[in-house]
């Protein structure tokens, strides 16, 4: 056991590794965190690491699915899961109390599900729904397209969700096979959160996850090949244009993540006083909502930059934001600009910490990818230290070349 100031991290005698953080109040939170998701598929496989995820649910060798979905809720608590890119989340909320069987539960369903055939033929459908509901959005479907054709040809070109033609052949077997090759136990983290001792946390996790069969991943991801700037447009028939500028990124672990996370919030963050809000909203009028977003992979990431607009009105956003883009390449921002921008960014984060599920959920994933954790000063340390022309490196590396497509 290894006690880093706010964290403590642990390895069960199967290889998954543990972390928590004790702190003060009533409510757990914990996950089970897989590095597996929608890159791990094979090209006759995909939308079968979201069906996995769903399929944890309908049923294990000791609980039918309503006992599964019962189990946390009669007790106050909850229940779920999520897929990305590269991993799979089985989270749990409960009273201090009920820390064990959430640990429990959790332990089930990633380990001893049954996956049954009729249960599975339901939630199909289920899906089904979620991919109609998820096509009646452009505004969220432009950023997979975007992706995939930005992507094009790697593992990280496909979309989560998949396609109904390829989820209607899915069964127990196809899902045991693609358990069986992700979900191993040095791809885990388990992660928690609550005013519980790191002794009896670890202890709890060994009695309900250390049984599981230590295994060992045996293939690798392969890296996505450089593909060329692109300028599409598709004919959707909305009563706006939708638009993305964006280009390929850094990666988890490269050292240029956290300057192009400080660029991007300066670029389009959730503030008001975002470069793009300012310059599109505020001074021009021209679109409701203006936006860029940084999402880092293991071995690449994409910077992405959404508007939408009157069908009129695109070329000129467009124009507008080129410029600024321009500008940030070739232009380092003011020492005053710097300073306040640090300041936001650092609350921000700060904030976004107050969520005790949040910060559970992030850490995890963080110690899935990195072996360690900063804590908050560290990263505040580091904020701090970034320099005008560390940023504007990172922008002339970026946003050299970008791509873009609209739906019209």
């Amino acid at each position: 056991m290894q006690n880093k100031t706010e964290f403590t991290t642990y390895t069960l005698s199967n290889g998954i590794r543990g972390i928590h953080r004790q702190v003060k109040g009533s409510v757990t939170h914990c996950a089970l965190v897989v590095n597996a998701g929608c890159r791990d598929e094979l090209k006759n496989e995909f939308g079968l690491a979201h069906f996995t995820e769903h399929a944890l649910f309908k049923g294990t060798e000791h609980r039918k699915a309503y006992q599964v979905n019962c189990r946390l809720e009669n007790l106050g608590g909850e229940l779920n899961a999520f897929t990305t890119k590269e991993d799979t989340t089985i989270h749990a909320t409960t009273l201090r109390g009920d820390f064990a069987k959430s640990v429990e539960l959790i332990a089930d369903v990633a380990f001893h599900s049954t996956f049954p055939d009729r249960e599975l033929d339901k939630e199909r459908e289920v899906i089904f729904d979620e991919i109609n509901t998820y096509k009646d959005s452009p505004a969220e479907q432009i950023y997979d397209t975007f992706e995939d054709m930005l992507f094009e040809g790697s593992e990280l070109g496909h979309n989560i969700l998949g396609r109904k033609s390829t989820l209607a052949r899915f069964n127990h077997q196809s899902i045991r096979d693609f358990v069986g090759r992700t979900y191993t136990t040095d791809q885990m983290v388990f992660s928690s959160i609550g005013n519980l001792s790191a002794k009896s946390v670890e202890a709890i996790a060994t009695r309900y996850l250390a049984d599981a069969p230590a295994s060992t991943r045996s293939f690798s991801r392969q890296a996505p090949a450089q593909t060329a700037p692109f300028d599409r447009s598709l004919s959707k028939h909305t009563y706006q244009a939708h638009c993305i500028l964006g280009a390929r990124a850094m990666g988890i672990n490269d050292a240029q993540r956290l300057p192009l996370a400080l660029l991007v919030n300066i670029l389009g963050g959730p503030s008001a006083n975002s470069l793009l809000n300012i310059l599109v909203r505020e001074k021009n009028g021209l679109s409701y909502n203006v936006e860029a977003n940084y999402t880092p992979y293991s071995d690449s990431g994409i910077v992405a930059i959404y508007f939408s607009c009157d069908h009129d009105n695109t070329g000129q956003c467009i124009e507008l934001i080129e410029e600024q883009l321009r500008k940030l390449r070739t232009e380092p921002i003011t020492a005053r600009r710097l300073s306040m921008a640090k300041k936001q960014f650092t609350a921000q984060l700060a904030i976004s910490m107050e969520s005790n599920e949040g910060y559970m959920l992030g850490v995890g994933k963080s110690f899935l990818a990195h072996e360690k954790i900063d804590t908050m000063e560290e990263v505040y340390r580091k904020i701090e230290a970034l320099t005008a022309r560390e940023l504007t490196d990172v922008a002339a590396e970026v946003f050299a070349s970008t791509s873009r497509l609209i739906y019209r």
